[in-house]
């Protein structure tokens, strides 16, 4: 539907074209989000596994939602009041970018099944395959949340024991990962459109 590949165009602008989000593709990506929630619910929009993917995607948006909130609380109340507040708000944010990167992956990579190898790859793009897919990312999301929240722990609680090294060892090589991990993203979403654009193209 138009809708939904509307849709996806504003997230690859919002997490993969932009350097780094802003007010206006936040807001816009929230409502686009509520709205596709929605719509996915209809019974014209068919169950395959492109629309799990991006049921998924639209629901990444409630980490966004959360830090929000959490952003009043802290305007509110003071940071004071909340010291980990901040921290848990930074957390979720990244942790939607992270979760959207990876499903816009997943989505643009279906595509590309799907213009290039439609009857090989039949049997791999299934609803149950697509769940299983948002699940593991979801999980592997919330284990570098978690890691990242008790480094963010063991340094203010000024800690200086094996855990705390071990710790920031492993969050500094995740985040390196993480970074170049995003990078590698963007340059195979921008081969796989531009492989699938051109193939569509009159010759």
């Amino acid at each position: 539907m138009k809708d939904l590949r509307r849709y996806l165009a504003l997230k690859y602008i919002q997490y993969l074209v932009l350097s780094s989000s802003n007010t206006v593709s936040t807001l816009l990506g929230l409502l686009g989000s509520v709205y596709t929630m929605i719509l996915l619910q209809s019974a014209k929009v068919s169950s395959k596994s492109t629309a799990v993917l991006i049921s998924s995607l639209a629901q990444a948006d409630i980490l966004v939602f959360l830090s929000l909130v959490s952003d009043v609380v802290l305007g509110s109340f003071g940071a004071s009041v909340f010291p980990a507040a901040s921290a848990l708000e930074q957390i979720l944010l990244m942790a939607n970018a992270h979760v959207s990167c990876v499903l816009l992956s997943c989505v643009a990579f279906e595509a590309y099944l799907i213009t290039f190898l439609p009857l090989e790859s039949r049997s791999l793009r299934t609803v149950r395959n697509a769940r299983l897919i948002s699940r593991v990312i979801w999980t592997l999301v919330a284990t570098e949340c978690a890691l990242f929240l008790m480094d963010d722990n063991l340094r203010a609680s000024g800690s200086l024991g094996l855990l705390f090294q071990l710790s920031s060892m492993a969050a500094a090589l995740l985040r390196s990962l993480s970074y170049i991990l995003g990078i590698l993203l963007r340059i195979i979403n921008v081969y796989i459109y531009y492989k699938i654009f051109f193939s569509m193209s009159p010759r």
